[in-house]
């Protein structure tokens, strides 16, 4: 009896290969939401290879080996290939917003709402998100790696660890938006089943109608949740907003902490 034939090898799409040759800052300059959505839009030529500028002339060299196409200068109104930075919070500023946790795609910042904040250096992409939100200006990033810039300034290793932890992101900001719609509809659901005594109205037919607009408002919660997790796919997790003030750092590969 013969032995039976391997399984067959996983299918490694084109979008998947473009993925992996990225840095994975997750840092939009591209103009798209991820680095997993730029590498779908040049797979699908919606997007021309010379949009990254953390990846810089040499990510142009490795997009260009991969896709077939022409190597082209950095598009400069994506930015400049430059030093990888990181992001340091004067803490004497630091107000304590949460903006800046919530904008991190990697959850390298630790904090609370009204304390201090800090970076975990080494887990900081640079990708430059938290500047913005910050309504103080107290975020600044510092270059770290003298004159080297680009691919020469970041390793595949940082890249695969920062795509795990962006992932472990999303993952953590779906269950949080998940379980808030949970306790929500859970308060609905009990407001609902003693809408008597949970109001301050008396009249039966206005009664009537704030219980005609809780229904409603349910029903389409419960719609927006099917339709978000058929969008989703299974075991997919959708990207959103943390919704808590106190981020928790990532389990890093490796044992890293």
């Amino acid at each position: 009896m013969g032995a039976s034939p391997a399984p067959p090898l996983p299918t490694v799409s084109l979008a998947d290969r473009i993925d992996a040759a990225l840095p994975q800052t997750q840092c939009t300059r591209c103009g798209f939401p991820d680095c997993r959505g730029y590498a779908e839009a040049m797979a699908s030529g919606e997007a021309d290879i010379n949009r990254c500028p953390p990846g810089g002339a040499e990510g142009i060299v490795r997009l260009a080996a991969i896709t077939g196409r022409g190597v082209h200068p950095l598009d400069p109104e994506r930015g400049q290939e430059g030093p990888r930075a990181l992001a340091v919070i004067d803490e004497d500023w630091c107000i304590g917003c949460t903006l800046c946790i919530k904008a991190c795609p990697v959850d390298c910042i630790v904090g609370a709402s009204k304390l201090m904040h800090t970076v975990i250096e080494p887990l900081c992409t640079g990708c430059e998100l938290c500047v913005p939100v910050c309504p103080v200006d107290c975020i600044a990033m510092v270059p770290v790696t003298g004159d080297r810039t680009g691919w020469q300034a970041w390793s595949s290793e940082l890249a695969l660890e920062a795509r795990e932890r962006y992932a472990f992101h999303r993952e953590r900001v779906e269950r949080e938006r998940r379980e808030n719609d949970e306790r929500l509809a859970a308060k609905a659901a009990q407001k609902l089943a003693d809408l008597e005594a949970a109001s301050t109205l008396t009249d039966p037919q206005l009664l009537a109608r704030k219980r005609a607009v809780i229904e409603a408002a349910m029903q389409r919660a419960r719609a927006q949740r099917a339709a978000a997790g058929a969008a989703a796919g299974p075991g997919e997790a959708g990207a959103g907003r943390a919704s808590d003030d106190v981020a928790t750092p990532a389990p890093a590969p490796g044992g890293r902490s």
